[in-house]
C-alpha cells in the first residue's frame, strides 16, 4: 500500500521594508519549514533598496511594485488621518496589505506577514492600530506578525495548523534587545538602523508636500521628486521656485526640469544655484526669481547681474540686482509648528 506524499509547506507573502524586523519575521517562519517570499512597494516617498539588499542577504525571493498612483489617491484623504507630519501610517499599512492580499489570492499563498512589533511605535503599532490595519486591508485573519504573534489573537493559518504558534515570538515595546540577540544568533550583522525610510515623516518634506497639495490642483511624480532637493519658495499661490544648494542638488533639479513647461534660471559668469520655476510665471515673477537666483550666487550684490532663463519659447537673458538670502527667506516654505 503506497503512502500519500506529505503536504507541501504553507507559503507566506511578507511585506518587506528591508529592516531587521522584516528579516527576522521571515526567518522565524522559514525556521518552521515554511516557504516565504517578500513584496516591497515603491513611491517617491520610500523605496525598495533596503529590501533588495535584505533579499540578497537572506536569499528570499522579492518582488517590487510601484504604487504611486494608489498612494497619491490615499494622500488626498486618508480615512485615519495623518500622523505628526504627512504620514498616513495606518492607512498606508492597510493599503500595502490589501495590495499584497490580491497577490496572495491570485498566486495561491496561504497567508500574509510583516515584521511589525506590538507597541514598537505607540501610534501605529499598538493593538488597536494593528486591528485597524487588518480590518481595513480586507484580509482579516490572514495577517501574521511573527515577532509579536503570541501577544495577538491567533491568525487563521495558526488555527488551521499551517503555522506553529508556539514557535512564533512574543516581542513587544520599543526595545530592540531581543531582535539584536536573534540577529546575532542567526548570523545577521548587516542590517540598517530602524530610523527613517519614509519622507512623509520628515517635517521639511511634509511642509513642502502640504504646500503643493494646497496650491496645485494636480500633483505629478516630477513635483514629488523635486520636493527632495533645494530651497522651496512660494512666490504667490500659483508660482513657486526651487533653489539648488549644492552641485548635486543643481544636477537633480536639472534632471526633473521639463523644457516644455518649466523655466530654468542660471547666473552667467558666476558660480551659483540652478533655480527652477515649475510651469513658469509672468514677467514680474521671472524677474523676482532671477533676482533670487543672483542673490544666492557668487555675483557682486551691488551691480546688475546677467541671468539666463530657459523657457519653452527659448533662452533669454535678464539683468537684475540680486536679492540676498536675508530678504529671500520670507518666501521659504516653512515647517508648521
Amino acid at each position: 500500500m503506497s503512502q500519500s506524499s506529505p503536504s507541501p509547506p504553507a507559503r507566506g507573502l511578507g511585506l518587506c521594508s528591508g529592516g531587521l524586523d522584516s528579516m527576522l519575521a521571515a526567518l522565524v517562519l522559514r525556521h518552521q519549514g515554511l516557504e516565504v517570499e517578500w513584496i516591497s512597494f515603491e513611491t517617491p516617498f520610500f523605496g525598495a533598496d533596503k529590501a533588495r539588499r535584505a533579499a540578497t542577504l537572506l536569499d528570499i525571493p522579492l518582488r517590487v511594485q510601484n504604487i504611486t498612483a494608489e498612494y497619491l489617491k490615499l494622500l488626498e484623504d486618508p480615512p485615519c488621518g495623518f500622523g505628526k507630519n504627512m504620514n498616513p501610517c495606518m492607512d498606508c499599512h492597510a493599503l500595502m496589505f490589501r495590495l499584497a492580499g490580491r497577490i496572495m489570492e491570485k498566486e495561491g499563498f496561504d497567508f500574509l506577514f510583516s515584521g511589525e512589533v506590538k507597541g514598537q511605535r505607540p501610534m501605529s503599532q499598538n493593538q488597536s492600530a494593528l486591528r485597524y490595519v487588518e480590518k481595513h486591508s480586507g484580509y482579516q485573519g490572514y495577517i501574521v506578525r511573527p515577532l509579536s504573534a503570541r501577544l495577538l489573537p491567533p491568525s487563521l493559518p495558526e488555527k488551521q495548523g499551517l503555522i506553529d504558534r508556539q514557535n512564533l515570538l512574543d516581542i513587544s515595546g520599543r526595545s530592540r534587545k531581543r531582535q539584536m540577540a536573534l540577529a546575532q544568533k542567526w548570523g545577521i550583522s548587516d542590517y540598517p538602523s530602524p530610523a527613517g525610510g519614509c519622507l512623509l515623516t520628515d517635517p521639511g518634506y511634509s511642509a513642502r508636500l502640504r504646500d503643493l497639495y494646497t496650491n496645485q490642483d494636480t500633483v505629478d511624480t516630477n513635483a514629488l521628486e523635486l520636493l527632495k532637493y533645494g530651497r522651496h519658495m512660494r512666490l504667490n499661490p500659483m508660482v513657486k521656485i526651487i533653489v539648488g544648494r549644492t552641485k548635486e542638488e543643481n544636477e537633480q533639479i536639472v534632471r526633473y526640469f521639463n523644457p516644455q513647461a518649466d523655466y530654468l534660471f542660471k547666473v552667467k559668469k558666476y558660480p551659483g544655484p540652478t533655480v527652477l520655476m515649475p510651469h513658469g510665471g509672468d514677467k514680474p515673477l521671472v524677474m523676482l526669481a532671477a533676482s533670487i537666483c543672483a542673490g544666492y550666487s557668487k555675483a557682486p550684490d551691488t551691480l546688475p547681474v546677467a541671468v539666463q532663463v530657459a523657457t519653452p519659447e527659448g533662452r533669454k537673458t535678464v539683468n537684475v540686482l540680486g536679492i540676498g538670502p536675508a530678504v529671500a527667506k520670507k518666501f521659504l516654505i516653512k515647517v508648521q509648528n
